[in-house]
Order: C-alpha cells, then structure tokens, then sequence
C-alpha cells in the first residue's frame, strides 16, 4: 500500500490549552487534500535519537465542508516525542511532513438525510468528533447533535469556546453536556466521569431514539466500554455504534501494561523476495522490533487504523493490541497489522505482500 506524502505548510498555531495546539496547514498549491470528517493525517517529524523520523496519528479537528485549512489538534504528551515537538517548536511557515488522510472513523453528511447523531469523548478524543459535529450541522439542515465530553477540569476542556460559538449558532440543532472529574468549586454543571448511568440519563435528556440514532465514540476503553454497556440494554445494533480508540491513535508512550506471558521471541518475516529472522522483545510489537534494526517494512500510522502494515500469519500464533483496523473475517484468515502485533508462541512466519 503506497500512500501519498505530502510537505504542508504551517498556516496557523493555536493554543487550545495549557497542553494542546491546534496546528492549521495551507492545502499544497497544487491540489486541495480530500478527507472524510473524523479521518486523521499522519504526522512525520524528526524527534526521535540522533534526529531519526517518527511517526504519529493525529485526527483532524476541522471539517472539509466548514473550514478552507486542515488542522489537527495535539494535546501534549508526558514523554510524548512527537506530541511535544508539535506543542514546543511548529511554528507559522513551517513545513511538516505527513501522509495522507485515511481511517475507517468517519461521517458522510448527506443534505437529504434527517437523523440524531450522539457523540462521546473524552480529553483529547474531542478532536474527530469536532470535525464530525461542525460537518453534520453545516450539510444536513434537519439533523442534529448530542456531545457528552468528559474532562478532568474547566481548563483542559479543548475547543471549549468553539462549542459555545456552535451552539449559539445552530440552537437545538448541537447540544453539549460536559462532565468533569475533578471540577472547582465554581463548577455548576456535571461532575463525575462517563458511566453508564451518566451516559444513559444524558441521551435520555436528549431525547435518543435508541431505536435509530447513530452514536460515536471516541476516548479511554473503559468509558467506551460504559457506554457500549449502555447501549446494550437498549439492544443498539453494532452497524450504529462506531469507535476510535484515541490512546493508539493519539496518545504516545509505553502501553500501560504489559502482557507477562509474552516472552522474547525469534519471528521470520517475508517480504519483496527477502526472508527477515530477528527478535521481538516483549514490551515491542513486530514492527517497533523490525525497524530498531533497519528492516524497511512498510507501516504508515503505527496505531493498527490504516492497515498498511498488513501481513498474514503463516506459522505459529500473535497477539494484536488493537483488532479495530480489521474485519473478524480477515482475522479469521490470519490477515494481522504488524504495529499492533506480538508473536504468542515460537516459530511466527509472517508474510507481507
């Protein structure tokens, strides 16, 4: 899978938060870059050792059929290599160099269309839904939108002035209910985290035909996990229900734990006529491993969306972090994203097209 790069130019810089940007680019003077609402763009930049390139998933945050630029948002990172670069040194002029827009995450407004959209974020998953909410208020005039977003207090709540500015636009058309964990004592509104009892009350309070509505969400597991709970009382079909999980695609670091029965293992991978055998230590998927050692496989986005890293397995058993970026049907077949993999046993032959 050759994806397009493209070298964007720095538009404009904006400080969402104490700890988070919103990074606009020009579109090349030579095309208008196409994306879906709630896509992300990956972004290249060298703040590895020694100036060595690394790669990170980033949604955008504006709306191709409200806003002229493509931005993304970032939200710093404790120990985060590209989400600080981003935050301490992208500049006005500057260039980046990112690949093009993809993942499976995403809206297509349809002017035609009437229906209730109810969005679910938290932190800094906000940033699709952002583009989601503006690009179905803008293109379809009957529909309208519910976001639940969870925080942890007043000043980290990102976009929290654009809200206001949508909903004093579009009326009852965009309804926003935010909770936070750990509020001040000025705070008037929700407090908490988003449980499955909040979650309910609030798509009851917005009137949520469970029978028909569509619901993204985008944020930690465990609220995902809530919220789909909820959802299963109501018997919400899975084609209605779509869901990003913002730690692979946004958040940078080690995974927070570590599977103990994983254990060092020799993999043998198979690409473009040449046979690669090398180790992969526990805390590292079979692409982090391939590439400590310069094998040139391919990958894009590094968080198991954009499957350019596809392989099959062959020969032995792995383990996948994330499985989102495929169908149970491919999985079935061995199909598995080398980013996201871990071998499980000895003897794991991988091979890529």
């Amino acid at each position: 899978m050759s994806l397009k790069t493209y070298f964007l130019q720095v538009k404009e810089v904006v400080q969402e938060t104490s700890d988070s940007v919103t990074i606009y680019f020009w579109h090349p003077l030579s095309e208008q870059i196409k994306y879906k609402a709630g896509q992300f763009i990956t972004v290249i930049v060298p703040a590895g050792e020694a100036g060595k390139k690394v790669r990170r998933s980033y949604s955008m945050s504006t709306s191709p059929h409200s806003d002229t630029s493509i931005g993304i948002t970032v939200k710093r990172v404790t120990g985060g290599l590209v989400s600080n670069y981003l935050n301490d040194n992208v500049k006005v002029g500057d260039f980046l160099e990112v690949l093009e827009p993809m993942g499976n995450f995403h809206v297509e407004p349809n002017a035609d269309k009437t229906r209730h959209v109810v969005l679910f974020a938290a932190g800094s998953g906000v940033t699709p839904m952002m583009s989601i909410a503006k690009s179905i208020l803008k293109m379809e005039q009957n529909s309208r939108v519910t976001l639940i977003y969870g925080n942890r207090r007043e000043d980290s709540i990102i976009f929290k002035h654009k809200l206001e500015e949508l909903e004093t636009q579009y009326g009852r058309r965009l309804s926003v209910h935010h909770l936070l964990s750990n509020p001040s004592d000025l705070w008037v509104g929700h407090k908490g985290r988003i449980s499955q009892g909040i979650a309910i009350r609030l798509m009851k309070e917005s009137d949520t035909d469970f029978a028909k509505d569509e619901f993204y969400l985008c944020g930690p597991i465990g609220m995902m996990e809530d919220v789909m709970n909820g959802l299963g009382i109501y018997n919400v079909s899975k084609d209605r229900i779509h869901k990003e999980n913002f730690h692979t695609a946004m958040v940078e670091g080690e995974p927070e734990e570590i599977d103990e029965s994983l254990q060092t293992q020799t993999v043998k991978v198979k690409y473009n006529g040449n046979e690669y055998d090398f180790e992969v230590k526990p805390h590292q998927t079979i692409l982090e491993a391939a590439l400590d050692l310069d094998i040139d496989l391919p990958y894009s986005c590094q968080a198991g969306m954009c499957t350019a890293c596809m392989g099959t397995c062959t020969e032995g058993k792995i383990k996948m972090d994330e499985e989102d970026g495929l169908t149970e049907k491919e999985i079935k077949r061995g199909l598995m994203l080398t980013c996201v993999a871990h071998p499980l046993s000895k003897g794991v032959v991988i091979e890529i097209d």
